[in-house]
């Protein structure tokens, strides 16, 4: 048994979001308790989950009817059918997902802006309210209706989040990618939407250096035809103007409309915003959610993260992430919204931990590869900054080790709720994470999230408890994609979340869930990459390698959470220092700061099934301590030999990660 780190106390219980709605519950006539012993109320919880994924009808009815969802038209019934994927949620409803947000204006910020070299911007309720209904009446006035695509190619600027909530207003549909992500596959993202306008800033700053992003700028522009206006968003240069012809340009401070927001009211289920797979057999694909499903997924989520209108929050992430838009769904419970743009490195670690002493944070998320960073470097916050109003760290990304739990509770606060989640960009939401009326176990998630019917399932699709299983799901949410954009059919949905178990998604994790309800992640089953938080295909990172000319071929691993590269080379070529720094700089270049690799190894050849498809999984599960005939079935390699050199080749660099682990 684990050691137990935080039990919440009956004042933390009695206040949170999740007690007042067990409270809701009885009030309502559902039979659920609740217990100010966080102990007892493992059993209530698992009760109250396991109502949830069995009746999701019910359940989904009373978080709609407890939150007072706005709607114009009244809905027909909760699902239309259990089928994934295919279900229609709410049918008949008619909502705009900033509508529910606009409903919290209150006198106090909305959104606070802090950028690595100190510059602060404070945004208030009514002042938001006034730039987005601005936005939103130039969009209107310029052509864009609804069904219209908005993209932008930004930093973490509240211009952003402004961004989104006037093209949602308006029934278009949005699409954004952070700046730090290389512009070619910005580029294979936004092409696929053929969107009308595109929001873009022309540089920012990262690690101490002014990031120059204007030629990236122009070449995206140049590659996206169906562009009508460009509107500019000056950050490092304000003069800084782009010509493009047969577009209308604008920059920001140009935009100013007085009329009143008017909002597009669509069906629950009609598209909010576009977010991409990571691309691993193709292009990245574009996921399309819903206003309804993001709407009343992110109020329930509200139960899990405890956050209310007097809370402040930040969860450190780009836009290319799908934590950038969790924090945004935070503005829907009124709480104030901070956003850090920056490296949060930078300066030994301290950046967040200052923002959240000067900004009084109540909730700080990060990531944990951040927060063991701060354990190598013997960082102590808790001694160094005054942290006497946050109540809560959030952590994602990656699995969390024991020695990050523990050192939170030893070197942040000793009375502080830990809540480390997983979920996916593929829902916008935590499979598993924190619950505020339970224990905090170390190395463990507190529990299932309600209406997430998550499971182990083994090799032959069966639920397993205490073992390690796939992380599937087996009821559908609200959340999930309602489709890919330009898919046919589901045929790509289906191929990605579909294939290896009939009628239940499939998320590619490994994942423990144990007797008492909490849960264990163990990294990827799959061979997406994902650094940071931020995911990509191996596929857009072979077109980038490949295209270095003295490269003939090249596969991606990440195992350990580092990220091995493997090469062949073109002739009698060897891999020198000058070469692995030419691939190096291409990756950072084209792909952004997060693919560099931390291990390039050259290799004779690639293993490939019998299909021709790089061995991706097998190896990965091999260099993670798989037995080779258990990974892999050898007579289903083209070439052995090319599997059985580069486990050799590997041997020496992942006994250097495990050292550097331990």
């Amino acid at each position: 048994m684990p050691e137990v780190l935080w039990i919440p106390s009956e004042k933390f219980i009695k206040e949170s979001t999740m007690a007042n709605y067990v409270e809701w519950l009885k009030n309502n006539g559902y039979d659920f308790d609740i217990s100010y012993d966080p102990m007892k109320n493992i059993e209530y919880y698992n009760r109250l989950w396991k109502w949830s994924v069995i009746e999701p009808e019910n359940f989904w009815k009373t978080i709609w009817d407890y939150f007072h969802i706005i709607t114009h038209t009244p809905y027909i019934n909760v699902m239309s059918s259990r089928q994934m994927p295919g279900v229609k949620w709410f049918s008949g409803s008619t909502l705009n997902y900033v509508e529910y947000i606009f409903r919290n204006i209150k006198d106090k910020p909305s959104i606070i802006y802090r950028r690595e070299d100190r510059l602060r911007k404070v945004i208030s309720w009514n002042e938001m309210v006034h730039e987005v209904s601005s936005l939103a009446s130039f969009l209107k006035q310029s052509g864009v209706k609804k069904g219209d695509r908005i993209v932008g190619y930004i930093s973490q600027r509240p211009e952003a989040v402004i961004g989104l909530l006037a093209s949602a207003s308006i029934g278009a549909i949005w699409s954004v990618a952070g700046l730090e992500l290389g512009v070619t596959a910005v580029i294979d993202r936004f092409k696929q939407l053929q969107p009308k306008v595109l929001i873009v800033a022309d540089g920012y700053i990262y690690n101490g250096k002014r990031i120059d992003k204007r030629e990236d700028v122009k070449k995206l522009i140049n590659n996206l035809p169906s562009l009508e206006l460009i509107i500019i968003v000056p950050s490092l240069d304000e003069n800084f103007n782009i010509y493009s012809e047969g577009k209308k340009v604008v920059k920001w401070d140009e935009i100013h409309t007085k009329e009143k927001i008017e909002f597009e009211f669509v069906d629950f289920n009609y598209p909010l915003w576009i977010i991409y797979t990571s691309g691993t057999t193709g292009i990245p694909k574009p996921i399309v959610h819903s206003h309804g499903g993001i709407l009343i997924e992110a109020l329930k989520a509200s139960l899990h993260l405890n956050l209310k209108g007097k809370d402040r929050f930040l969860w450190y992430s780009t836009p290319s992430w799908m934590m950038w838009n969790v924090v945004v769904n935070a503005l829907l419970y009124g709480s104030t919204v901070v956003f850090y743009d920056g490296n949060p490195m930078y300066n030994n670690l301290t950046p967040l931990w200052e923002i959240a002493e000067k900004e009084e944070l109540t909730f700080l998320g990060l990531s944990a590869p951040f927060i063991h960073s701060c354990v190598k470097s013997a960082l102590e916050p808790g001694s160094q900054y005054n942290l006497k109003n946050l109540k809560a760290i959030g952590s994602t990304a990656a699995p969390l080790s024991v020695s990050g739990f523990e050192w939170v509770y030893k070197k942040v606060k000793q009375d502080i709720w830990l809540t480390p989640g997983s979920g996916g960009t593929d829902v916008m939401t935590a499979f598993v994470g924190g619950c505020p009326i339970l224990p905090v176990w170390s190395g463990e998630m507190q529990c299932r999230w309600l209406g997430v019917s998550v499971q182990a399932f083994d090799s032959e699709g069966k639920p397993v408890i205490n073992e390690v299983g796939e992380l599937v799901i087996t009821e559908p949410m609200p959340s999930m994609p309602i489709y890919f954009w330009g898919d046919d059919n589901y045929k790509w949905y289906k191929e990605s979340y579909f294939n290896l178990f009939p009628n239940v998604w499939w998320h590619g994790d490994w994942i423990m869930i144990t007797d008492r309800g909490t849960a264990i992640i163990y990294g990827r089953s799959d061979s997406t990459i994902k650094r940071k938080g931020v995911r990509m295909g191996t596929l857009d990172i072979y077109k980038i390698v490949e295209s270095i000319p003295e490269v003939q071929n090249s596969m991606a691993i990440e195992a350990y959470d580092n990220l091995i590269l493997y090469v062949v080379l073109k002739g009698n070529l060897t891999l020198d220092e000058s070469l692995k720094q030419k691939i190096e700089d291409k990756m950072r270049q084209e792909l952004g700061p997060y693919f560099i690799p931390d291990y390039i190894i050259q290799v004779p050849d690639i293993p490939l099934t019998l299909n021709f498809k790089k061995l991706e999984v097998p190896v990965k599960k091999i260099l993670m301590g798989w037995d080779i005939n258990k990974a892999v079935r050898i007579d289903s390699i083209t070439n052995p030999d090319a599997l059985y050199i580069l486990i050799e080749l590997s041997k020496q660099i992942i006994e250097e990660i495990k050292r550097k682990r331990a």
